[in-house]
């Protein structure tokens, strides 16, 4: 936790209930157990500071739109959660391609590490 405080102060300052639960209860709706979120978060605490409607929703439906399954979604932002603070074009241009030569979520991974 602390960490995760030293590289994003602003999460003391956000609303535990209007910010912080809600997305920890969307991760969790999404099939990440509490590892996994914890994990999530670790990597990109940046993450409880988007908004899940304009920001963290739409860039899981990018994956969906290229029938990526919730297992594959899970694993995909597990790994990769920075993939939520991307713009849109930064998410769908690498799906895109990738998917049009039927990559698997690993190469997905990878690919978007580019960005990091």
């Amino acid at each position: 936790v602390a960490k995760t405080i030293v590289k994003c102060p602003h999460l003391m300052s956000d609303s535990l209930e209007h910010n912080l639960k809600p997305t920890v209860q969307w991760l969790k709706e999404l099939g990440m157990d509490d590892s996994q979120v914890a994990k999530t978060i670790v990597k990109f605490p940046s993450l409880m500071g988007c908004s899940l409607e304009d920001n963290l929703k739409p860039k899981v439906e990018i994956l969906r739109e290229y029938e990526f399954t919730d297992i594959q979604v899970v694993r995909i932002l597990s790994t990769f959660p920075v993939l939520l603070g991307l713009s849109s074009k930064q998410v769908r241009t690498p799906v895109s391609c990738l998917a049009s030569i039927g990559c698997l979520e690993e190469s997905l991974v990878v690919h978007l590490h580019e960005f990091d």
